[in-house]
């Protein structure tokens, strides 16, 4: 008989849906939307609805596998776990803790996927990596300004007069955002959307405005020029709550609006339009996760902030720049569960430049990689490198459900379960602030095991085997006891699947930022302290016709690379019921000059890899732009990281990305 149960998705993703999940004889059949959930209201993605696939899938691993002599044979968990233990204990003592590398990323969003943390530090601390492919550029930089990068809540949006989403396809990666959009322009909010591509959200809007990929802080500077110049900005905010104003005064001064509109080329009335809603409060700001992934992202995103605090859109209810929502994360004591104060030793490399730091790491070298909740030789940037990196190590290690890139290339991998074959508490939203329980309904097939039980099997081996004696249900309890004074407990998570965390939802309401001043920061002290100069930069993008010309004529074309429609990067790709094809989607402008038209194959490429694909044309896309969506495996077309650079952002902790010149032309087909 079938019984559906309250359950949730573990994809890191902005929506973070409740599910109701339907298991019949042991297996998951279906995956539906909780119409309970206070946000997602019984709407969930595609994605979240191949997570039956992907349990079910007859291509799972269910044995650990080790290599020899380049082909996989199947071992028992004994043998593997031993074997890993030992290689381990053996670098610990020869080479040092820190002569293994942990390669991470954050395929799901549960709680205790932090527990491998907690293992790491109790060996004593290995080679870690900062950073983030996705955010990083975007949080450091609201770091800077705010303290901290924090977010309205939801509904909030309904509470603007103006709605910008910058650089952000809302209908395409926060569904239930798009929805609330929807009401917001029945009750005749203006929508306005600017990015490069002319997407689903675009077309929702009152406006969509195009960009030159690169160049949105720029545009940022054009409309802060023309706030001032009309005399919209909020002068008693500036006044009493900012530091470093004079700053931005002489910066602005350096470049008039005719400059800006040649390199952003956005029309000069454009920037005036834009000014005059952004004076006209409350305007709240959605950013996108793309335009920080340049040489110049951090700066970008800082002025963007800059433009939202000029204007007075801070701390006020249907205001604020609205990057990320990191209060969510901070609900939970994550440092109960990794105990950083355990390791003894550490060392770090940036998530961009772990190839690099592989390759040229010295006292000790890398000799063994650890991949966990990833896929990094599709996802990190500069895929060759990475390959060679990873093949250069003695032994590499990787925990996951199925034979990816990276897997492909593992001496040993360990199988491990899938959403609905463990419990956990999710809480990956980015947009809102629940987070949800998901029981454990199916047993796991072959002999998968959990992260968890792989990271205590190798501690019991290591000998520090105690720091792991806690059931699933400890775990929680001891990362959740101190929301018991907010009325929050275990209890509440497992009887409500969905729990409403104590955060702020309209953040600086009080206008007490937690940068070292107190205030918010045109000029940032926490980047002083970091050795940086701290004030807002007129800065380009690393490849750009403006500041490398002759790459740029070898090069023409800018490549973007979004987050795909139906996979969660690269988790589901495998599952469609037809094998995808690399798409390489281009502006009408090279369409007509390179002849291209829909469905032919066309080769993308540069110095650092080709790839090859299927042409699609995109309507009202800015000029001289191709996209080539990103997480698509090897045998599918991928990676488009063939293409990318592995550089860091101007603040060092996000990624380049989208800061990618490219060329293209048609392969005849026989």
């Amino acid at each position: 008989m079938a019984t559906t149960y309250t359950s949730a998705c573990p994809l890191n993703c902005w929506d973070s849906c409740g599910f109701k999940v339907t298991v019949e004889e042991g297996k998951v059949v279906k995956v539906e939307g909780d119409k309970h959930h206070p946000i997602t209201k019984g709407k969930i993605c595609g994605r979240g609805r191949m997570l039956d696939a992907r349990t079910n899938s007859p291509d799972r691993i269910l044995h650990p596998l080790k290599k020899i002599n380049g082909e996989f044979h199947r071992i028992p968990w004994s043998q593997a776990l031993d074997e890993i233990a030992s290689k381990m204990d053996w670098l610990k003592e020869n080479s040092g803790t820190t002569s293994i590398l942990h390669s991470h990323d954050y395929a799901n969003g549960g709680l205790l996927k932090n527990l491998d943390q907690r293992f790491f530090n109790c060996f004593g601390g290995v080679t870690e990596l900062e950073g983030s492919l996705c955010w990083g550029a975007g949080i450091e930089a609201q770091n800077w300004d705010f303290g901290d990068a924090y977010s309205h809540a939801p509904g909030d949006a309904l509470n603007s007069k103006n709605i910008i989403i910058w650089g952000r396809n809302v209908a395409r990666t926060n569904m239930h955002f798009y929805a609330v959009l929807q009401e917001a322009k029945k009750r005749g909010i203006k929508i306005y959307v600017i990015d490069p591509l002319y997407n689903a959200t675009a077309k929702l809007a009152h406006k969509h405005i195009t960009v030159k990929p690169g160049m949105d802080g720029f545009l940022a500077a054009g409309i802060m020029k023309e706030i001032l110049r009309i005399g919209l900005s909020d002068y008693e905010f500036i006044q009493n709550h900012t530091e470093g104003f004079e700053d931005l005064l002489s910066l602005l001064e350096t470049v008039s609006l005719a400059e800006i509109s040649q390199l952003t080329e956005v029309a000069e009335d454009t920037m005036t339009e834009l000014a005059y809603l952004y004076g006209s409060r409350p305007t709240s700001t959605y950013f996108g996760l793309g335009m920080q992934r340049y040489g110049n992202g951090g700066n970008t995103i800082r002025l963007i902030d800059a433009l939202v605090a000029v204007s007075g859109n801070i701390g006020i209810p249907g205001g604020g720049a609205n990057y990320a929502n990191k209060q969510v994360g901070q609900s939970f004591q994550l440092s109960e569960l990794t105990l950083p104060n355990e390791r003894t030793a550490y060392r770090s490399f940036t998530m961009m430049k772990q190839a690099e730091g592989i390759l040229q790491a010295v006292d000790p070298e890398i000799k063994m990689v650890i991949v966990t909740c990833g896929n990094p030789v599709v996802q990190v940037p500069n895929t060759n490198e990475l390959k060679r990196a990873f093949a250069s190590v003695d032994t590499l290690v990787v925990v996951d459900s199925f034979m990816t890139d990276t897997a492909e290339m593992a001496d040993y991998i360990l199988p491990t379960t899938t959403v609905f074959e463990e419990e956990d508490i999710y809480y990956s939203s980015m947009y809102h602030h629940y987070a949800n329980y998901g029981p454990k309904l199916v047993e796991a097939p072959g002999e998968a095991k959990s992260d968890l039980w792989i990271w205590t099997e190798l501690s019991n081996r290591l000998g520090f085997g105690e720091k792991f004696e806690f059931s699933r249900g400890q775990w929680m309890e001891m990362a959740t006891r101190h929301l018991h004074e907010k009325g929050i407990t275990l209890n509440a998570f497992k009887n409500n699947y969905h729990v409403e965390l104590p955060v702020d939802p309209i953040p600086w309401l009080d206008f007490k930022f937690k940068t070292p001043s107190g205030n918010f920061e045109f000029t940032s002290q926490s980047a002083v302290s970091k050795g940086q100069n701290g004030r807002l930069k007129l800065s380009l993008p690393n490849e750009s016709v403006h500041s490398t010309p002759k790459l740029a004529e070898k090069y023409p074309y800018h490549l973007l690379t979004i987050h795909p429609m139906r996979s969660n990067h690269s988790q589901h790709y495998h599952l469609f019921a037809q094998d995808p094809k690399l798409r390489v989607e281009v502006a009408e402008n090279i369409a007509i000059t390179l002849n291209l038209i829909e469905g032919d194959l066309a080769e993308v490429w540069n110095e650092r890899g080709t790839v090859k694909g299927y042409i699609h044309i995109l309507s009202n896309a800015h000029p001289n732009t191709i996209n080539i969506d990103e997480g698509i495996w090897r045998r599918f077309g991928g990676s488009v990281n063939l293409l990318t650079s592995s550089e860091e952002s101007d603040n060092g902790l996000g990624s380049t990305l989208y800061d990618c010149l490219v060329n293209i032309r048609k392969i005849e087909q026989h």
